[in-house]
């Protein structure tokens, strides 16, 4: 079954939207009840949406092990159809692992497995160190580790945090003629074709008298202000007690530096995996034989 269900529901006083393949766990979350079973949450993408993990979904469907779990695809606050934070607030990193965890304990899900797409492998996996209550299992997708930066950067961090809201003061949405037109930017930007852009252009983008433009909230592109440094990233790594699968695409940045990232993960099971960033998106099936190989495997 595919994601087929869209839903929206409030977390941390902002309606969220997200995908599932579950009418009755869309009813549970919409009413504000506990479901019996938690379900796969799935995490995308900075500047992706829930659409992202589509393709994935139908092939998780055919794997017998898998066939009947619930998936709920969560879209982050700014993306997708979820809504955009207050004019006077801002994007950051550990607001997303707030808003998952209070997601999860709204819900009253615990041990859930969590497939997270590059930032959202991130959030993640500072989810999974921080309450590791709520992860049994994580499944990142071309994300290891997290974005880090020396201590003596810090100054230049700064400047180039605020210099980028400086700018974005008073954005500029870009318009486009029609759906089409919009696909094929989001295409230029990225290592997939055109079926897959037309994906995360369909759910990414409004309609409006000027033309067609972005969901996503501008303010998404600002720098951040400050980062972890690298032994800071350690020790959340090395928190993360749950069983981990990495999926790394080989024409990735991470294929290069994944072994600077491996060594604090308590447990990990490493894939290479042919392809660019959005594998899972473009190799699908490949992605899918993986997460079932790691799913018997921790039964």
């Amino acid at each position: 079954m595919s994601l087929a269900h869209c839903l929206t529901f409030t977390v941390n006083h902002l309606q969220h939207a997200a995908l599932t393949n579950c009418s009755i766990l869309a009813g549970h979350i919409q009413a504000k009840t506990p479901s019996q079973t938690a379900p796969i949450l799935c995490l995308h993408g900075w500047l992706d949406n829930a659409a992202s993990f589509i393709p994935l979904a139908k092939e998780l469907a055919q794997i017998p092990e898998l066939a009947h779990s619930a998936l709920l695809a969560f879209e982050f606050a700014g993306h997708g159809h979820s809504a955009h934070r207050s004019p006077d607030s801002h994007y950051h990193f550990v607001d997303w692992v707030d808003d998952i965890a209070s997601f999860c304990q709204q819900q009253g899900w615990q041990n859930l497995t969590i497939i997270g797409h590059s930032m959202g492998g991130m959030v993640a996996s500072a989810l999974a160190a921080s309450f590791p209550e709520l992860v049994s299992k994580l499944i990142l997708i071309d994300s290891l580790g997290l974005i880090s930066e020396t201590a003596d950067k810090a100054a230049d961090q700064l400047r180039m945090g605020i210099s980028s809201r400086q700018r974005y003061r008073k954005p500029r949405k870009i318009n486009y003629r029609d759906l089409d037109q919009a696909t094929e930017a989001r295409q230029a930007q990225s290592d997939f074709d055109y079926h897959t852009a037309l994906l995360l252009s369909q759910r990414g983008t409004i309609a409006q008298t000027s033309g067609i433009s972005w969901r996503a909230d501008m303010r998404l592109r600002h720098v951040s202000l400050y980062r972890y440094t690298p032994e800071q990233v350690q020790a959340i790594i090395s928190a993360i007690k749950c069983p981990v699968l990495a999926i790394v695409a080989s024409d990735s940045k991470f294929y290069q530096h994944m072994q600077h990232h491996t060594a604090a993960y308590k447990q990990l099971s490493l894939v290479s995996q042919q392809g660019g960033h959005h594998c899972h998106m473009t190799q699908p099936k490949q992605v899918a034989a993986s997460i079932r190989e790691f799913v018997n495997a921790e039964l």
